[in-house]
């Protein structure tokens, strides 16, 4: 992150813009939405500029920007068009001290201005660094359509009772105000102000009751953020704690809002991990604290992902839970690949296999996974790879079977092994690969079926 957003308080305070033509029309705009005393300097001023003087909203003066005028500004705009004189203004910004952005001018500037979505109170920056402008502005349109024209108005009667608020537990208050503006405000204030603030009376007459510790075993899917579910984001979003697995991607982490507690409980197979009875007393004694707990397993936790074991705990220390899907890595691996784990004429089942289980090597039906056309997704398959590719043979598969091996499915650093089962131990320990991988059985990428062979190793 180069820029670090903050918002500045700019009540009583000065800024100035050197240039009053069309470039400095647009930051103008909006700099008009704030408190701030504007300041600007410029010759031949646009026609809204000379508009803005004579209603006493700016104070334009004639001619170019002087020590003077940015002495005590907290921020000096260059809006000239004229790269010398944005260089001037600039200079003299920084020369008092003042933090300086030239319009269009990224390298030179001291701050961005980022595209805002206005609800005052509530306002919404987005920026991207300057190189995608029109990114920005698709966010910002997508927010404008979301967020109510009069949120603003909710928000400001809702901080006309925070004082009293303020009185709660810290728990009371989140849930206070979670069910106002998500739940009954929105509906009261669609009848009037008044009605809104009737039912702010009424909730602290009322009182509200602090929810009690709940667990939600959530799939965080792939790796992917954008392959979450609405419903895991939304979790994600509310929980006072995080309890997540070693697999769950930093960027879907950052999802979680900043207060919560985020502990990782991590499982590395014939590695050092926590221990299911520990992690079982972790989820416990949070949602007996009244917290509410986000169990994150990468994947979907109902394959594969000792869900029993942690409902089972839960149900029996009497902590009520809920289980949220997610896609599960085969999905993702067979997609990434261009392919579906079934195909009419090919195959009429698909099999999800474990490589190995808490006694070793998993052993499976082997005689129907070896028939032309079978197809698997294996998960935790990399060490048993040999086993897999014995008991396999043994059974009567062929050596040539494709079999595609995907590491890190759905994430920035996806990697494809395209082989076959005669080769899969020898492919994967040269690839040695580091992230999660899953292995297709019967499956080759159908990206890969008609390139030159060098290209099939590259991927």
């Amino acid at each position: 992150m180069r820029h670090y957003p903050v918002f500045l308080d700019l009540t009583g305070r000065t800024i100035v813009v050197s240039g009053a033509g069309e470039v400095a029309v647009a930051k103008l705009r909006l700099l008009l939405k704030t408190e701030a005393r504007i300041v600007v300097c410029g010759t031949d001023p646009d026609p809204a500029v000379s508009d803005w003087a004579r209603q006493g909203r700016i104070d334009l003066i004639e001619g170019p920007v002087a020590a003077g005028h940015v002495d005590g500004a907290v921020l000096v705009y260059g809006a000239n068009g004229d790269a010398a004189l944005d260089a001037s203004a600039a200079e003299l910004g920084r020369a008092a001290g003042v933090l300086v952005n030239i319009v269009d001018n990224l390298e030179d500037s001291d701050f961005i201005t980022p595209a805002i979505v206005d609800r005052d109170p509530v306002t919404v920056a987005i920026g991207t660094e300057g190189m995608a402008p029109v990114v920005a502005r698709g966010i910002k349109a997508r927010l404008e359509e979301m967020l109510p024209a009069r949120l603003g108005d909710l928000v400001r009667i809702g901080g006309g009772f925070r004082g009293r608020v303020e009185q709660l537990s810290s728990k009371a208050r989140r849930a206070f105000w979670s069910k106002f503006y998500f739940e009954t405000g929105p509906d009261a204030f669609a009848e009037g102000a008044e009605a809104a603030r009737d039912e702010l009376e009424r909730m602290l007459a009322e009182g509200v009751e602090v929810r009690r510790g709940f667990v939600h075993l959530v799939g965080a899917g792939p790796g992917d953020p954008e392959l979450l579910t609405l419903k895991a984001r939304r979790l994600l979003h509310e929980a006072d704690v995080v309890i997540h697995d070693r697999l769950v991607s930093k960027e879907i982490l950052e999802l979680a809002r900043r207060e919560a507690t985020v502990l990782e409980v991590g499982k590395k197979g014939f590695g050092p991990s926590w221990s299911q009875s520990d992690i079982n007393a972790l989820m416990i004694g949070h949602a007996r604290d009244g917290d509410r707990v986000v169990r994150l397993k990468g994947g979907d936790p109902t394959v594969f992902g000792r869900l029993d074991e942690e409902i089972e705990a839960l149900t029996s220390a009497g902590v009520p839970c809920e289980i949220v899907p997610g896609i599960t890595a085969a999905s993702a691996a067979v997609a990434s690949i261009g392919q579906s784990l079934t195909k009419r004429g090919r195959n009429t089942s698909v099999r999800f296999l474990t490589g190995h289980d808490v006694a070793g090597f998993a052993d499976q039906d082997w005689r129907s996974l070896a028939h032309e056309g079978a197809t698997a997704a294996i998960y935790m398959g990399v060490r048993a790879s040999e086993f897999l590719r014995g008991r396999l043979m043994m059974h009567g598969a062929r050596p040539d079977t494709p079999v595609t091996a995907v590491e890190n499915a759905s994430r920035p650093d996806q990697r494809v092994i395209a082989t076959t089962l005669l080769d899969l131990p020898h492919a994967l320990e040269a690839a040695d690969p580091e992230g999660p991988v899953m292995l297709l059985l019967g499956v080759a990428p159908r990206a890969v079926a008609s390139v030159p062979e060098e290209a099939r190793k590259a991927l």
